[in-house]
């Protein structure tokens, strides 16, 4: 097999949770490209089928299908509508998060932490335990959860949000764990402040935006796609060998010493 070819997604199925803009756009896109089918997913009807329209378009096979993360429910006729029409997953994206709450963590309200650590955490665990067991059966798999820098920093305005994505770390690390026998690997990606409508007020604002920037030793905060090409990695054959590990995509922010992500 050529290096190539072992970065194709041909034939694999690839699930993508919020998948409508930003980083999980990013990656749909890019796996599409790879000859994925990919599933594209989020809360609303319209942006899932405009985003699947322009995947066809440009030549590749998407379904588009809604889903509320925070809903059981929701998320098991995701994995279910996904294998009655297509018979597999082979790709599980876990990308869509929250952050409800911007502020010290000694003024979240009950019902914040809850919807933080219910969305970015629970849920991603429900919907790879939902999708996992047919996985192992064929004895081939890739989960993927996007966390964040915000779990390895201590930060004064994100902390819990930062709480949740150090969490998916660690959710990695045990599916890897758990799973890793039926040769499914299990791994996170930890952004740091890409230009996105999720991070919007830290990047527009411009005494944050001048900070960021020059805490990250790259000199520029990042896109989107800066995001894919290591999501396509650990999809693909070319990650074969790589399970339980957080891959830190930050423009060198981590160790350039600046507390700003």
């Amino acid at each position: 097999m050529t290096y190539p070819d072992r970065f194709s997604l041909s034939g694999k199925v690839a699930v993508v949770t919020g998948s409508t803009k930003g980083i999980g756009k990013a990656i749909a896109k890019c796996f599409a490209d790879a000859g994925a089918k990919v599933v594209i997913s989020s809360r609303k009807e319209d942006a899932c089928a405009e985003v699947t329209e322009a995947i066809k378009a440009d030549g590749g096979e998407a379904l588009a299908l809604p889903c509320n993360i925070s809903h059981k429910d929701q998320l098991q006729s995701l994995v279910d509508t996904t294998l009655e029409t297509w018979g597999r997953i082979d790709v599980l994206v876990c990308n869509a998060a929250v952050n409800p709450h911007y502020g010290p963590m000694a003024e979240i309200s009950e019902e914040a932490y809850d919807k933080i650590m219910n969305t970015n955490v629970k849920s991603n665990l429900w919907l790879c335990n939902m999708v996992l067991p047919q996985m192992a059966e064929r004895g081939n798999g890739a989960i993927i959860i996007v966390s964040s820098i915000g779990g390895l920093k201590g930060n004064d305005k994100l902390g819990t949000y930062g709480l949740s994505k150090a969490a998916d770390m660690q959710l990695a690390r045990n599916l890897a764990v758990e799973w890793g026998h039926a040769n499914i690997r299990a791994n996170c990606i930890a952004p740091g402040l890409v230009r996105t409508d999720f991070a919007r007020a830290l990047w527009e604002d411009p005494e944050a935006n001048k900070r960021a920037i020059a805490s990250y030793p790259i000199g520029r905060l990042g896109e989107p796609e800066d995001i894919s090409g290591v999501a396509l990695l650990l999809a693909s054959d070319a990650g074969s060998f790589i399970t339980g590990q957080t891959f830190v995509v930050d423009g060198g922010a981590t160790i350039g010493g600046g507390r700003y992500s």
